[in-house]
């Protein structure tokens, strides 16, 4: 930039601007030679003419290097993230061999969130990583929360894939047992969770043992508190109901049958207009087949009730009042009614804690 226009004008001398476009006349040029008051009307002419030079081109003197260089750290951020291996994103949020996994589409971002503030409260927010199933997901919440955002290619349509029952919402659902295979094979532990469910307590103590697979019961049926940890039974449609929205995985031979099994189950029941699959069935037919190889653990109900219990069992909430660990908001269906759903139980945190959450105000 200039030096102040006092100083420019006394560092070198008024010159004609005209003068290397049009000769002077001898009768002219004497007059020139002449100083110029900066108060007279030529002086206050020239220097109104300077500043109106200056203020056009001064502010642009610096702007495109700025501009650019902007620019280049942006899109050379948006780059590091797209290159960003899921290998080298489970390294680095990694605490005691262990990671939470979700998996996230933009439509979901204010449901990640709440799940987000949840979690922290607990002091487990640092292991997390989102699964972005799309560049605006895996943008933002590395603009946010930088290196807790991988994305698996192929990315998703983010907007086809939050509709229950779509075939966007199979192929966003069927992905996950590679995901979570992919995590076994590198040597981590892997707690999954839907983005829908609040953490109201920890529920690592919960993981006691060495089981290979744990998982909750989805049916809405009282079980007794003491209830067996064994897979349940097989219901009408010869499976059991078990949830496939909150699974911990230990980094076992056993916890890796049991995802490549869910994946070829997957493949065997493709979505179809007739047919709308879900991840769910194909997950329970691979316990199923594989429980007498690996060891599972179905976990209490008391502290991971499904929402079919939670939100309409008003006797058995009061029964079990601080027994609960993690609430799944599920046996309802679409953002707005999930949403008022967790309003009317005062689950719904980002309303007024949305500072506490990772990513702070979306």
């Amino acid at each position: 930039m200039p030096a102040t226009m006092s100083s420019f004008l006394h560092q070198r001398p008024i010159q004609n601007p005209f003068s290397n476009a049009y000769p002077i006349s001898p009768r002219s040029s004497s007059s020139l030679q002449r100083p110029i008051s900066i108060f007279s009307p030529t002086g206050l002419t020239i220097l109104l003419s300077l500043m109106v030079i200056l203020g056009v081109f001064a502010p642009w003197s610096g702007m495109p290097q700025s501009m650019f260089s902007n620019s280049k750290r942006a899109s050379s951020s948006i780059s590091k993230w797209r290159d960003y291996s899921l290998a080298e994103a489970a390294s680095f949020v990694a605490k005691n061999g262990t990671i939470i996994v979700c998996a996230v589409s933009q439509p979901y971002l204010p449901f990640l969130s709440n799940w987000l503030i949840s979690i922290t409260r607990q002091k487990h927010q640092e292991k997390v990583l989102v699964i972005a199933e799309d560049y605006a997901t895996l943008d933002k919440v590395n603009e946010k929360w930088p290196g807790h955002a991988v994305l698996i290619p192929p990315a998703l349509d983010s907007q086809t894939a939050h509709k229950f029952g779509s075939q966007g919402f199979f192929n966003f659902t069927a992905r996950r047992p590679r995901h979570l295979l992919q995590i076994l094979e590198l040597g981590y532990n892997v707690m999954y969770n839907d983005v829908d469910m609040v953490w109201l307590g920890d529920p690592f103590p919960y993981f006691e043992g060495n089981h290979d697979v744990y998982f909750t019961d989805d049916m809405a049926a009282v079980k007794p508190l003491n209830h067996s940890h064994d897979l349940p039974p097989p219901g009408k449609k010869g499976r059991p109901y078990i949830c496939s929205c909150m699974i911990f995985l230990r980094a076992t031979d056993g916890a890796k049958l049991v995802m490549k099994k869910w994946i070829e189950e997957l493949q065997a029941q493709p979505w179809s207009k007739a047919q709308k699959a879900n991840d769910q069935p194909a997950f329970n037919w691979a316990l199923l087949k594989t429980a007498g190889v690996v060891d599972l653990y179905l976990l209490p109900q008391a502290a991971f009730p499904t929402g079919g219990l939670y939100f309409k069992n008003k006797t058995w909430v009061q029964q079990t009042k601080g027994m609960h660990v993690i609430i799944h908001n599920n046996y309802i269906l679409g953002f707005e009614k999930k949403i008022k759903r967790f309003r009317d139980y005062g689950l719904w945190l980002v309303d007024d804690h949305v500072l506490e959450s990772p990513l702070g105000r979306l």
